[in-house]
Order: C-alpha cells, then sequence, then structure tokens
C-alpha cells in the first residue's frame, strides 16, 4: 500500500493542531509515522502554515497519497503547482527557467494576496476595537452625567405665601386710578359756573 500524507491530530480539546506526516496507510491516525514534514494550525486566521516544501514535493512526485485536507494545504503552498510544471518541464513542454520563472510569479501573488488578506483582517480588528472603545466612552459619560445630576444641590421654591404678598401691591395700584377719574369730575363744573354768570347780565 503506498504511502499517504496525512495530519496526524495534537493539543487539547477544541484546539486541536496537526503535524502533517508521511505514514502507512494501515498505520492508525495517531500511530507511528516515517517522516513530520510540516505542522497545520487551524486556530489562527489565516492558518498557520509550516511546511517542509522539497521533501513534500518529493513524496508526492514518488507516488505519496495526500488526504483531502492535505491536498488542500500542498495546493495552498504550491506543491502541486510545482509538480505540475516539472510534469511539463519533464514532457519538453517547458524549460527549467520558464517553470521557474511561472512558479516564483505564482508565489508573488499568492504572498500578495496572503498580505492583502492579513491587512483586512487587522483593519477589521482596529474598527471593531474603536467601536468597543467609543461604546465605553458613551457610557462612562452617561454614568458621569447621572451623578453629577444626582450630586447636584436642590433649588429651593418660595412659599406660597410669600408669593402672594410680593404681587399684592400691584393689585392695589388699581384703586388710585379710580379715585383720580371722580376728582377730575368734580373739577369740571367748577370751571363752567363763571361762565354761566356772565351770561345773565348780557341777557339783561
Amino acid at each position: 500500500m503506498p504511502a499517504k500524507i496525512r495530519l496526524q491530530r495534537h493539543g487539547k480539546k477544541s484546539y486541536a493542531f496537526y503535524h502533517i506526516v508521511i505514514a502507512d496507510g494501515r498505520a492508525p491516525r495517531d500511530g507511528k509515522f516515517i517522516e513530520k514534514i510540516g505542522t497545520y494550525n487551524p486556530n489562527t486566521n489565516p492558518a498557520t502554515i509550516d511546511l517542509n516544501f522539497d521533501s513534500a514535493l518529493t513524496w508526492v512526485n514518488n507516488g505519496a497519497q495526500p488526504t483531502d485536507t492535505v491536498r488542500a494545504i500542498l495546493s495552498y503552498k504550491g506543491v502541486l503547482y510545482k509538480k505540475h510544471l516539472l510534469g511539463g518541464v519533464a514532457k519538453g513542454a517547458l524549460t527549467e527557467e520558464q517553470a521557474n520563472e511561472k512558479f516564483a510569479k505564482w508565489l508573488d501573488n499568492k504572498n500578495s494576496e496572503v498580505d492583502a488578506k492579513k491587512s483586512k483582517l487587522n483593519d477589521a480588528k482596529k474598527s471593531v476595537e474603536q467601536n468597543r472603545m467609543a461604546a465605553e466612552a458613551a457610557v462612562k459619560a452617561a454614568k458621569a452625567k447621572a451623578i453629577e445630576a444626582k450630586n447636584a444641590p436642590v433649588v429651593e421654591e418660595a412659599p406660597a405665601e410669600e408669593v402672594a404678598e410680593e404681587a399684592a401691591p400691584v393689585a392695589d395700584e388699581a384703586p388710585v386710578a379710580e379715585v383720580a377719574a371722580p376728582a377730575a369730575e368734580e373739577a369740571a363744573p367748577v370751571a363752567e359756573a363763571p361762565a354761566a354768570e356772565g351770561e345773565a347780565p348780557a341777557a339783561e
């Protein structure tokens, strides 16, 4: 039975990480292995993969069969693409320099994508942190305002009797105008009396 490239579980419950190993296909999952070629930690974002590229490529070229998860890892790291290019070189479709140039270009693009993803994740993390700090500041401001309102001195209102006494003099001013009006009416007949006496001799 050909050798298999598979994951060997390590770590604790709910926080597992894996060794990438070359093992006999009949061996148990966590049993003996032929060679360890890397590690895989899915608990980080993006996942952390440490792979011995040359060893992995050698085993793949020698017919070792990767499991589905390991195949995705090898594809992500470019092992399968490198195998494809070497196959083209062996068939004469490509020169070795062309194959190396294509692989270098692919590797640069892959690294750019990974860096962009890391940058995006960092920006998202900073944004979440800023929103959290703003929310905490708003809560602190609300608490401070509530404490200030609670400790503010209470303004005492004037008793109703004092308010009535202050309003009373304003009401007393009205009779003064009423008294002045009759005085003016009484003065009018006094001024008309001499005019009537002067007219009587003229009629005679």
